[in-house]
């Protein structure tokens, strides 16, 4: 999907996780991954009819869905928060084995196994150059300890990581915090404000409104999480089975 001239979103069949492409002065980077192995396979492909050609790969948090990059572009280091680094670093092996969980879950076979290889920490708050434009890297935490959300000021998108979603509510695993997330909506609306686009990990690409609508919700959501209901009302399009065992989830992480 297309949401803006230098910008494209390709989401997976998978939980609806999204991979952003962005391009500057005939430079790209991809953000995020696809899951399934023919969407990685395809990807490079598809990209470049486009006039993506991929120099750059970028994760906007270190869970194992979003770190898929390389096995699409495996010349390609990949670029991370210095709060990501220090999770890969203190915690080696586990995106793999996330990974193998889930592939036997799902009976998905893959030609190779994820290797992380070389990886780049980035400063955040910090920028990180792409053409002759610097994109903004900021912090988000709360879904979990570590993070970045970017923001591209030319094409006016941001792309947030597993915040802000049209399909998920939020979520706190491990290493996550109710009073990070609350502080990451915080700093993720003067973004929304200046975003004509906002990509979240999981579901649809949203206009400005829209991202503010969800924003609002997710607000709600974790003041109704701090006062332990076990119903609370949740968003229009987010009040399913799965969205309530999320939410059960919740409860337990939070004692």
């Amino acid at each position: 999907m297309a949401v803006h001239p230098d910008v494209v979103v390709v989401s997976s069949r998978m939980w609806q996780t999204n991979a952003t492409a962005l391009r500057s002065s005939g430079e790209a980077m991809l953000i995020d991954s696809p899951y399934f192995p023919d969407e990685l396979e395809l990807l490079p492909r598809l990209l470049a009819q486009a006039g993506f050609e991929v120099s750059a790969l970028l994760a906007t948090h270190g869970d194992w869905d979003h770190l898929l990059g390389g096995l699409a572009f495996a010349n390609l280091a990949l670029g991370v928060a210095e709060s990501t680094g220090v999770r890969l670093r203190s915690e080696p092996g586990a995106a793999q084995r996330a990974l193998r969980d889930a592939d036997a879950e799902h009976y998905v076979v893959r030609p190779r196994p994820l290797a992380l290889g070389a990886w780049q920490s980035l400063p955040v708050p910090g920028y990180v150059g792409l053409g002759e434009s610097e994109l903004e890297l900021h912090p988000v935490a709360g879904h979990t300890a570590d993070g970045a959300a970017l923001f591209a000021p030319g094409a006016a998108v941001l792309v947030c990581g597993d915040y802000l979603s049209d399909v998920e509510i939020p979520m706190i695993s491990a290493g996550g915090s109710l009073a990070e997330y609350r502080s990451t909506l915080s700093r993720l609306a003067p973004l929304v404000e200046r975003a004509a686009t906002v990509v979240p990990g999981h579901g649809s690409p949203l206009d400005r409104e829209a991202a503010l609508g969800v924003l609002d919700e997710d607000a709600a959501y974790l003041e109704s999480l701090e006062r332990g209901e076990q119903r609370p009302r949740l968003p229009d399009g987010r009040d399913t089975r799965r969205q309530r065992a999320i939410h059960a989830d919740n409860l337990r992480a939070l004692g």
